[in-house]
Order: C-alpha cells, then sequence, then structure tokens
C-alpha cells in the first residue's frame, strides 16, 4: 500500500472518529454525526478504500477509544444493541461508493446511494437492535429507525451537495481514488 494511501485512509477514519461521537440523544439511540461522515467519505472513495476506513475506525472504538457515540468506547459498545448500526456502517459505505462508482458525475445518483447504503445501515442495525433487546419488529422501528429518518434525510441532501462539487468541480475525485 502506497504511503499516500495510508495517509489517506488514516486521515478520513481521524475525520470519522471526530465527527462520530458527536452526537443528540433522543432516546436509547441517539442521533450521531457518523452516518454524515461515512456518506461523504464513501462518495468520494472506492469501496475498498471506504471500508478500510470504516474498520479503521472500527478498532479504533474497540480497543476503548472514545470513538462511538456520545464519546463512548469499547468493546461492549460493538457488543450492545447499537453494534449492529457500527458494523452497519460497513454495508452502507460499501453500497454507497459501489452506486456512485460510474456515477460520480450525476448529482441526482449521490441522494439514491447514500439512501440505499442507509437501508442497509437501518436493516442490519435493526435485526441486531431486536435480538439484543428482544423486542419485536414495530417497536424496534419505533425506537431504532422512525427518528433517525428525518436527520438522516437532512445529512444526506448536505452530504450529497458537498461531495458532488467536491467530485466534480475539483481535482479530489482523482486525488482519493
Amino acid at each position: 500500500m502506497k504511503v499516500k494511501k495510508i495517509t489517506l485512509i488514516g486521515l478520513l477514519a481521524a475525520c470519522l472518529c471526530i465527527l462520530a461521537p458527536v452526537s443528540f440523544p433522543i432516546g436509547v439511540i441517539p442521533i450521531s454525526l457518523a452516518t454524515f461522515a461515512i456518506y461523504i467519505i464513501a462518495s468520494l472513495l472506492v469501496w475498498h478504500n471506504t471500508i478500510l476506513v470504516i474498520l479503521v475506525y472500527i478498532v479504533i472504538g474497540a480497543v476503548g477509544l472514545p470513538v462511538f457515540s456520545g464519546f463512548r468506547g469499547g468493546f461492549s459498545i460493538l457488543l450492545g444493541y447499537t453494534g449492529g448500526y457500527i458494523f452497519g456502517y460497513i454495508l452502507m459505505g460499501l453500497a454507497i461508493s459501489l452506486l456512485l462508482k460510474n456515477n460520480k458525475n450525476k448529482l441526482w445518483m449521490y441522494p439514491i446511494a447514500m439512501l440505499v447504503g442507509t437501508i442497509f445501515c437501518y436493516l442490519f442495525g435493526s435485526i441486531w437492535y431486536m435480538v439484543e433487546s428482544n423486542n419485536n419488529l414495530a417497536s424496534t422501528l419505533v425506537v431504532a429507525v422512525v427518528p433517525f429518518i428525518l436527520p438522516d434525510l437532512i445529512k444526506i441532501v448536505v452530504a450529497s451537495y458537498v461531495t458532488y462539487i467536491l467530485n466534480t468541480k475539483t481535482s479530489i475525485s482523482s486525488t482519493l481514488s
């Protein structure tokens, strides 16, 4: 792996580690800026680099550094009821990167890719949440999905516009590939 790529992955993992702990408590699961960071990272990078950034973030959090929402860290967070959403970030990032691979010049594709990625994260995280909390589907959706739809849509609109501009109006896309 080239020094440039290692540096890039480290820098973007650091950005994710800085944004992800910023959260707004609304119930059992807080609204976090992690998804916003992943929308941007996955829209800028190729899929394998996106996954590396997210894996670095997960490992940093697993060893105990407070990079998960609410400035928490540790392996117990990954095994808890919100761990599925954290692991779901991998599917989210993969979906976004793959859907945008040949479509970075199409603004309309950004929100679609981010919505698909978010759905993967919601699905994986919600199944995990149901198993860990012994809740049924309806109560899981009320607690773990519905409160996040509007905030995630807002993050998607902002991230779509920002990354579209970065990818089409600057040379950042060729630099980050």
